[in-house]
């Protein structure tokens, strides 16, 4: 069932939002070549601490999952499409990193996650970066009342796959509120004008993850966790909050 959300309910969601665009900047700042995956999370536990926010994250335990999660974010590197799991690793030059993180504020949750390179880039990773952006974007151009679900799963489909990148198959977003994950589902690929009808109230964790070798398929590490591309190529994740709203998309997690 979708929860419409009135407009002081997304207030109180933009609060949590501003808290998740918060963690990933200063999760970003502190990521450099030799700094841990552990180190970054503990970054985002005292920015939430600070808040006096909670994690959606931390002790998650969905249907496919061995063990809850351990982390506040998900860290996501190289050929990790994403649900990485924070540990010892050490960040390398060059390394290509998605850093997905959530917040519960007051009773509300915010989503979002970004995608960056540390120390010198490669251009290919650059444009795979770029793509995955261009395509967050387009999704939630459509995020508006009167289209369908679809329109926003075409507009990042499109994308992606003009770009000749691969999507992983089944993944994708979801419906946000007094909970991580709510309905609906909001697949990274689709046809426009089907699906469920946009109505404002709604709000959505619009969030394309794009693979750089073109192949929608993928594997699960041994922790049950972590998703890797099956080819060895890299991939990019790229998520916000998104509100619906008579005037258009409302974007809530940023600073």
């Amino acid at each position: 069932m979708v929860e419409l959300k009135t407009e002081h309910e997304i207030e109180q969601m933009r609060a949590a939002g501003r808290v998740v665009a918060t963690a990933l900047a200063a999760v970003r700042e502190a990521a450099r070549p030799g700094v841990s995956l552990l180190e970054l999370d503990a970054v985002a536990r005292e920015v939430l601490r600070e808040a006096g926010a909670g994690s959606p994250f931390l002790g998650y335990r969905p249907h496919f999952a061995p063990v809850p999660f351990p982390g506040v974010i998900c860290t996501s590197v190289n050929d990790a499409i994403v649900h990485g799991i924070p540990g010892s690793r050490r960040l390398g030059d060059g390394d290509l990193v998605s850093i997905d993180c959530g917040a519960l504020l007051d009773g509300w949750a915010g989503d979002a996650a970004i995608s960056f390179t540390v120390g010198r880039a490669r251009p290919a990773d650059r444009r795979l970066i770029a793509t995955a952006e261009a395509a967050l974007a387009a999704g939630i151009e459509q995020a508006r009342p009167g289209n369908r679900i679809g329109d926003i799963a075409h507009a990042i489909g499109t994308v992606c796959r003009t770009a000749g990148y691969g999507i992983p198959d089944g993944y994708g977003g979801h419906g946000i509120g007094r909970a991580m994950h709510e309905d609906p589902g909001v697949p990274n690929e689709g046809r426009p004008g089907r699906g469920m009808l946009l109505r404002a109230g709604m709000v959505l964790a619009i969030e394309p993850m794009v693979t750089g070798g073109g192949g929608d398929g993928y594997r699960t590490d041994r922790d049950g966790w972590t998703l890797r591309t099956t080819d060895g190529s890299r991939a990019a994740h790229a998520e916000h909050t998104v509100a619906i709203t008579p005037a258009g998309p409302r974007i809530l997690t940023t600073l």
